[in-house]
């Protein structure tokens, strides 16, 4: 061993890893094709592939009762299961383990240049043929399905459409500005508050709750009934209970009412997420620059203004891009509320309407081209926050 051999045991186990490359790889090629078969070539493949283990059993009536669509459907998504769970991290595992048996039997050279490549490889495959991919169809089916090239016009002449935007604008300024500002507002009051972590959990539950739900929460916090019935909606009896008119709030679209109504929701959900990141950055502000400011005089305002804010300006933009991503994205919200009625529509649940309700998957796919065109400069803006912030870091 002085002379640089391996031992037997470590040659051993170096050709068993390497003897895992093609058997992660075969295994992987296995769940590919079986997807493939089932999502491309036969819708009814898991129905298929069950009756199959149902005639190895000896099953034949329920096998065939599988085939024509009458039998019980859970067992074979059940096999399927098992069999992409087997098939996928086992086939990962070993060859993962397997491939990088292989590059570190290279010299020294090749293997500082591959090792890389052999971890973020696989994920950048995933992520092509996930998203760049279905990217690049949404936007050749936006010029071919159903008009063509009139889906554009569609999109940027449609009178309807314009308001649409507008919602959504609405909702990007009102709800990233309203969601962030009492995001900040709060982390700063709450700082050095005694109940600090009291106050917090709090605010950060309702983000524990999906989009859904809280919508069908607020469903019965703006739920209006005529004047001279029961109000059981919340702010409707505090309204009658002061002596006004009930509102409704959710069908009146005069100055938009009902979409501000909407974008309370989300500013309810996101201030949690907000404070706690905000909040973690202002206790990032060193004690010295405030105990020195305070000296020259500064009240709690500018040292909030002029301080706080400033150097937690990276936070602020991370915090700000992510809710407007959410934002823009909004859907649950308006299908649950209005469903895009009353003047309230947005662009993510007009995209779902013409999709699956008309299915005109041109003009669904023109939707999502603009959505992705929005949200594009806000992802690409957020990198080059998080890069500044690790060099200024």
């Amino acid at each position: 061993m002085s002379n640089g051999t391996k031992p037997p045991i470590e040659e051993e186990g170096s050709a068993l890893r390497a003897f895992l490359v093609p058997v992660g790889a075969i295994l992987v090629g296995v769940g590919l094709a079986i997807g493939v078969y089932y999502l491309v070539i036969d819708q009814q493949a898991a129905s298929n592939t069950a009756a199959v283990f149902y005639e190895l059993l000896g099953n034949q009536t329920e096998a065939d009762n599988l085939r024509a669509g009458s039998g019980n459907t859970v067992v074979p998504k059940l096999i399927l299961a098992a069999i992409a769970l087997a098939v996928g991290l086992g086939g990962t595992w070993f060859f993962y383990i397997g491939l990088n048996a292989v590059v570190m039997r290279l010299g020294d050279r090749w293997r500082n240049r591959l090792l890389p490549w052999v971890f973020v490889g696989p994920a950048l495959l995933l992520l092509t043929l996930w998203l760049v991919w279905p990217v690049i169809s949404t936007i050749y089916m936006s010029f071919t399905q159903g008009a063509g090239v009139d889906n554009w016009e569609w999109a940027l002449t449609n009178s309807s459409n314009h308001q649409m935007y507008i919602n959504n604008f609405l909702w990007l300024v009102v709800g990233v500005g309203g969601a962030v500002g009492l995001g900040l507002l709060i982390a700063w009051l709450v700082d050095r508050l005694r109940g600090e972590a009291l106050a917090k959990t709090f605010i950060f539950l309702p983000l524990a709750i999906s989009l859904v739900g809280a919508s069908v929460i607020w469903r019965f916090v703006y739920a209006w009934r005529p004047p001279g019935q029961p109000q059981y909606g919340l702010l409707n009896a505090i309204v009658e209970g002061l002596g006004g008119e009930p509102i409704a709030w959710i069908q009146t679209p005069d100055y938009r009412l009902n979409t501000f109504a909407l974008i309370a929701i989300l500013i309810w959900l996101q201030t949690g997420f907000a404070m706690v990141v905000l909040s973690a950055a202002i206790k990032g502000v060193p004690d010295e620059i405030l105990e020195a400011a305070a000296l020259d005089g500064a009240s709690e305002r500018q040292k909030f203004s002029r301080i706080i804010v400033p150097m937690i300006r990276g936070s602020l933009v991370m915090v700000s891009i992510t809710v407007a991503i959410t934002v823009l994205k909004v859907f649950d919200i308006v299908y649950v509320m209005t469903g895009g009625r009353f003047n309230t529509d947005v662009v993510a649940n007009q995209m779902y309407t013409q999709a699956f309700q008309f299915f005109d998957t041109g003009r669904a796919s023109v939707l999502a081209v603009v959505l992705f065109l929005a949200v594009l400069p806000l992802a690409l803006l957020n990198v080059r926050n998080i890069r500044k912030q690790g060099m200024a870091a």
